[in-house]
């Protein structure tokens, strides 16, 4: 397999920097521990259909923590740079991918209890690669349609749903 050089970042002032920055805050019924357990598990995202993910690295999971993702096709190397197990709370970039010109890719996940269930905030930030952001501009939409909107879905059938999710 041929890997290509993503750009990683270290911190999650990419949340506020990146030119495309995707939020959505989900009620779930599950509680805050289900929820997060799921996220943590060997099998994580297991109930998302075009998601398969391995870690490679030996728990206890914490910073530095990397993982292998395949998703539509493609297979992402991840790296954690926030792990923080009281706070259930994760964000993770992508260093490698199978195709080029990936650029900047990260992701955060918070989980709070709330009543009734939990508030699992999943946060993307993505630049493209040099010549690629007017591409991402026009093709953002449907990223969101096809990618992000069935991750959602297959979240909120899995943990059952309080509210409708919030998208920004």
């Amino acid at each position: 397999m041929v890997w290509f050089q993503a750009t990683p970042v270290a911190d999650e002032s990419v949340f506020t920097t990146s030119s495309h920055v995707y939020s959505y805050t989900m009620h779930l019924r599950a509680s805050a521990d289900e929820v997060w357990a799921g996220l943590v598990a060997d099998r994580a995202l297991a109930w998302c259909r075009p998601i398969s993910v391995h870690y490679t690295s030996p728990r206890p999971f914490e910073v530095g923590t990397t993982r292998e993702v395949k998703a539509l096709g493609i297979t992402l190397r991840e790296r954690f740079f926030i792990w923080d197990e009281e706070k259930r709370r994760h964000a993770f970039t992508v260093e490698q991918a199978t195709i080029p010109g990936f650029g900047t890719l990260a992701e955060d996940y918070q989980v709070d209890p709330i009543d009734g269930g939990a508030r699992f905030l999943w946060r993307f930030a993505l630049n493209g690669a040099p010549g690629l952001s007017a591409g991402m501009k026009l093709l953002g939409p449907l990223q969101r349609k096809m990618v992000y909107s069935r991750l959602i879905r297959d979240t909120e059938k899995h943990f059952g749903i309080l509210r409708a999710t919030d998208a920004a």
